[in-house]
């Protein structure tokens, strides 16, 4: 399962990448709980959570990352800028990239502040 969950990630990254985002860190692990990908958009850093459901009957892979999640990821977000002082003072966001749906076929969305710290 944590090699799937690796290429899903690897595919997000070069995703985000190709969209003009740079990749700052990959999974930061506190605990919290891990940040799959930590990346630059302009003055801005974004802390991406990447999920992956091959079928939708518990919901889809967006509707996984529940308040609790949430709240852990923002935790482990705090702790990072903490641990990288030159970012510190940046804006940060929020970023959920899902892919819903079976292997390479898997449909791939990007929900850019897919909610907010606090």
């Amino acid at each position: 399962m944590r090699a799937a969950g690796s290429a899903f990630e690897q595919r997000a990254c070069t995703e985000l990448e190709r969209a003009g985002l740079k990749l700052l860190a990959r999974n930061y692990t506190t605990r919290y709980g891990e940040l799959d990908l930590v990346m630059r958009h302009g003055d801005t850093v974004v802390f991406v959570e990447v999920r992956h459901r091959i079928r939708s009957g518990y919901g889809s892979a967006a509707m996984s990352i529940t308040a609790a999640k949430q709240a852990k990821l923002v935790q482990t977000a705090q702790l990072w800028l903490a641990a990288h002082p030159q970012h510190a003072q940046r804006a940060c966001r929020f970023d959920v990239v899902t892919y819903d749906g079976p292997g390479e076929s898997a449909k791939m969305e990007w929900l850019r502040s897919a909610f907010e710290a606090g």
